[in-house]
């Protein structure tokens, strides 16, 4: 049995949740989120916590069992609390604003770089070298600091780029000749 899959999700108050043949919506305070399952496994409703099952013990069936209801805990704590994941500019003269929804990049570029959010995301500036990206689905506010961050990665020799709040960089030495040694 997984470890996973067999917990229980406990739903807070505030929190509904509409199970319709292999589709779970969820609703809370912060909006609305649906996800579409696998039809072999099942999902049930008892005393405001989530259950989980699988029909067997097949690779398949384990695999999906833990998955599912990591995905529907993800999508309860999304709608109650919601994600946010903080992204560093680091390097002089590279900097964030906002403009409107959108952000702007100065990082090294010719040009300036307009970020524009996905659905279900909201991009916000704190000082000139802080992003923060918020929303209720978690796998889409990754996939938007993913892409903030790739838009310049970090640069292992100097460490100048964008990287995610607390990140640890390890620099590489670099090439030198002098200290090789001068004949």
């Amino acid at each position: 049995m997984s470890r996973i899959g067999r917990l229980p999700i406990t739903l807070p108050s505030g929190v509904k949740v509409d199970i319709k043949d292999n589709e779970v919506t969820v609703t809370g305070p912060k909006g609305e989120l649906k996800q579409i399952i696998h039809p072999d496994i099942k999902v049930t409703m008892e005393n405001d916590k989530l259950l989980v099952n699988r029909p067997s013990d097949h690779r398949e069936h384990r695999a999906l069992h833990g998955l599912t209801r990591s995905l529907l805990a993800n999508m309860v704590t999304g709608v109650t609390n919601g994600f946010q994941k903080d992204l560093e500019v680091v390097g002089v003269g590279n900097r964030a604003t906002i403009a409107g929804k959108n952000i702007v990049l100065r990082v090294g570029y010719s040009h300036q770089v307009e970020v524009t959010p996905m659905a279900g995301v909201t991009l916000g500036v704190e000082g000139t070298n802080r992003i923060r990206v918020s929303g209720t689905d978690k796998q889409i506010v990754g996939q938007m600091a993913a892409k903030i961050r790739g838009i310049k990665p970090l640069d292992n020799f100097k460490g100048k780029g964008i990287k995610y709040a607390g990140e640890v960089v390890h620099l590489k030495a670099g090439k030198t000749g002098k200290a090789i040694g001068a004949k």
